[in-house]
This record gives C-alpha cells, structure tokens and sequence, in this order.
C-alpha cells in the first residue's frame, strides 16, 4: 500500500511542487490539497491519509490552530509535518508543541521531502537537533513550565530512561544510540517506548519539546 498523503497550503505553486515531487515516487500517492487550515477535518476523515503536509501559516486558520483541531478530533489521527519557508519560527516551534512530528523547509530537495514523507510515515519523528535547540532557547519557558515539569517528576524516570531521553534531544536515532550505550537495538526501542508512555508523548518530538519545556536539558 502506498504512503497516502494530504497538501495543505494556501500557495497552489507549493501545492504543486510538493505533488509532482511526491507522486514521482511509486509508493506516495498524493490523495488532495486544502488551501487553508480549516478544509483541513473534513478531507482528514474523507480521505485517511497518513501524512499531512501543512503549512505552518494560513490566512483563515493556521497550522498550529489546524494541528491541534485534528489530533484532538479525529480517531487515529494522520502524522502531520510542517512546511516552513523558515527555520527558526515561534509558529514552527507552537506547531511541534502541538504535535506535529516535524518540520521540513520548502526549500528542502525532493529527496528530502521524500524522506521526511517516508520516515514520519513510518511512525518516527523528523528532528533537527540543532533548529529545535535554537527555537526551545528563543520561545521554549526555558524551564519555567511547570506543568512539563510536574509530568516528568510524576514519570519518575530511570536512570537509563533518563539517558536514552537525553540522547532523543540530540536527535539520534535507535540505532545510534544503542552504539553509544553499547546495548542492542531492540533494548533501546524498549526503553524509548517506556520514556514515550511515562511522558504521555505521541512521539520522539514531544518528548524532546517536554525536556527542553521542563528544564530537563538546557536548549543553549
């Protein structure tokens, strides 16, 4: 079965990049567009795709505003990643917050856009350390949330959790961090699967949104 997809974005260029790019590949298929935010829950239920492309900024309703509405309101929600013209954006940041599984540039080459549409598809997250460290210091509560706090005090997490959820915030995957910890791939998938249910995260991303919110790691 083919990764099924949904382009929302209020710029019909756009739309028309990222399909040409996507349905170039035999198992995406592009399944509709919306030009803003709020098309966004009814073509969700209509047509199930498992990804959503959606632009972070729409006239009428938002990304963020539109993440929100569809992991809150739809049973078994698609992944959604966020298309931004730029990198270190509040808007981005809030859309992560919300639950998105990721953010990816316009200007990002088809192979990464195919990437992106692939991994998160696959149930993992698409993070970039680096940008997500930059936006955590310029519009994260730098520790000062309390309710991010209160949820990693009630996880009561173990000191391998612990260090698995520090490796997450670097951005690297399974794989790598079971080189860094010397144990087998499988150990870390459990490990991060029990960070993930502690937390009440969705995802890779929330976890790492949740440590920077907590003070858990410092974003600088």
């Amino acid at each position: 079965m083919p990764v099924t997809v949904l382009l929302v974005d209020d710029e019909p260029l756009v739309r028309a990049g990222l399909r040409a790019v996507l349905e170039a590949q035999p198992d995406i298929e592009v399944v509709g567009e919306a030009a803003d935010g709020a098309a966004v829950i009814p073509l969700v239920r209509q047509l199930r795709p498992d990804v959503v492309a959606m632009d972070v900024r729409m006239p009428l309703m938002d990304g963020i505003e539109a993440t929100h509405a569809v992991l809150r309101s739809v049973a078994d929600p698609p992944r959604i990643v966020v298309v931004t013209t730029f990198e270190n954006d509040e808007y981005v940041y809030d859309a992560l917050r919300a639950g998105a599984a990721g953010f990816l540039l316009k200007r990002a080459r088809p192979a990464e856009i195919v990437h992106a549409v692939r991994l998160v598809a696959a149930g993992e997250s698409l993070l970039f350390p680096a940008s997500v460290r930059r936006m955590a210091a310029d519009y994260g509560d730098r520790g000062g949330n309390a309710a991010a706090r209160d949820t990693l005090e009630r996880a009561r997490l173990t000191e391998r959790e612990a260090e698995v959820l520090r490796l997450m915030t670097r951005g690297l995957s399974n794989a790598e961090i079971a080189r860094r910890l010397v144990v087998g791939t499988e150990t870390v998938k459990s490990h991060v699967s029990a960070v993930l249910a502690k937390l009440g995260a969705r995802d890779r991303t929330q976890a790492v949104i949740l440590a920077y919110e907590s003070g858990f790691v410092a974003p600088g």
